[in-house]
């Protein structure tokens, strides 16, 4: 005699028991490679930095028009033998920087600058070359995360581009009475070096947490922060591109004297070109007075954001407004050295990386703002 049998039984049988729901469904079928491409990308990065050092010193050392032809490819290759050599020499005393600033040049002088240019464009190859292997790795054997192709090819795209815009600016330096490219030139190839690297550091935050993390921290985002952090790092960029104007007309020679200029709060003859709006490109004094300027409105704003920072809930969000605002004080004093000591090549190069490093801690702090990390009772990140 069979045993009694529930009421919620179906007559046609034993139910099969219901399983448990499985955890990380959100991640289920997009996760991909998330740590390799991380890695790769972080490889990246390290490459676009030491480029912006390189692309720095190339200026420094006047080298950037050394090489007067562009050679995507064939390029490669650097002079194999003295008649080459001296064929590149030939180039370059032809145009006006030679018969301007190098006259006289020796041959063996001539190598100095051409190797540095040479070496900035090969490690532009290097990074073309380390992001298609990447991409193209990841692509074939279908590890990319869902959603992510589109950045990835992005920023080769955008990689291509800076090549491109490099030529660009070195063109300007080939004809009429120039002595080194134009300045406006320069800021847009800086300034799309400086959007570049901030991608591939936000994609390096978000890769670092997994896709189910990010969806429940954005629940918890602090909106008016972000929006503050949004706000300070386009007016970072901003001045960037001030920097990269000065730096093109070595307008931080000019006026070597601080908080004045030239014994004053305005700069001598500052309209003094014509047109007028030449001045805002290749007057030293304007150009320099308005970074300075520029640089006291963003200390001013960068502590309303920092203090508002400090307010935030979670204790990562707060520690990463403080070490951005931290390393923002040591990059003014850097700058104001920077012009006190007539822009030395050394203290020139640290107020670019530093600038590099701001940067970065800018966006890890919006980042933080958008996806905070719970605190736990304890102190600790949840």
């Amino acid at each position: 005699m069979s045993g009694k049998r529930s009421i919620f039984e179906e007559v046609g049988g034993t139910e099969a028991p219901k399983q448990a729901p499985k955890g990380g469904m959100i991640d289920s079928g997009r996760r991909g490679a998330r740590r390799g491409i991380r890695l790769w990308l972080m490889i990246l990065f390290a490459l676009v930095v030491v480029m912006i050092a390189v692309g720095g010193l190339t200026r420094l050392t006047d080298s950037g028009l050394s090489i007067t032809e562009w050679k995507p490819v064939t390029g490669a290759l650097p002079p194999m033998s003295e008649a080459v050599w001296q064929e590149e020499f030939d180039k370059y005393r032809a145009i006006p920087q030679y018969e301007l600033l190098n006259k006289g040049m020796s041959l063996a002088e001539f190598k100095v600058i051409y190797w540095w240019e040479w070496g900035h464009r090969q490690l532009g190859r290097v990074i073309g070359l380390v992001w298609a292997l990447g991409f193209f790795g990841f692509l074939l054997v279908r590890q990319i995360p869902k959603g992510w192709t589109g950045r990835l090819l992005g920023l080769g795209a955008l990689g291509g581009a800076q090549g491109a815009i490099g030529w660009w600016m070195v063109s300007s330096g080939l004809s009429g009475e120039m002595i080194a490219v134009a300045s406006y030139r320069l800021a847009t190839h800086l300034g799309l070096a400086f959007v570049i690297l901030g991608l591939i550091a936000w994609y390096v935050f978000m890769l670092g947490r997994e896709e189910r993390e990010l969806m429940q921290a954005r629940r918890g985002r602090e909106a008016k922060l972000f929006s503050l952090s949004t706000g300070l790092m386009h007016f970072a960029f901003l001045q960037i591109l001030l920097g990269a104007l000065v730096a093109g007309i070595d307008a931080g020679r000019s006026y070597t004297d601080w908080p004045l200029m030239a014994g004053g709060i305005l700069p001598p003859g500052m309209m003094d070109l014509t047109p007028w709006w030449r001045n805002f490109f290749e007057n030293p004094g304007t150009v320099q007075f308005i970074h300075r300027v520029s640089g006291y409105l963003l200390l001013a704003f960068a502590v309303v954001v920092w203090l508002r920072g400090r307010r935030s809930a979670h204790g990562v969000t707060r520690g990463a407004f403080t070490a951005m605002f931290v390393v923002l004080l040591l990059q003014i004093v850097l700058g104001i050295m920077t012009v006190l000591y007539i822009a030395p090549w050394q203290l020139a190069i640290a107020h670019q990386f530093v600038a590099v490093v701001l940067w970065v801690l800018m966006l890890r702090a919006r980042f933080l703002s958008q996806y905070p990390r719970a605190t736990s009772i304890r102190g600790g990140t949840a």
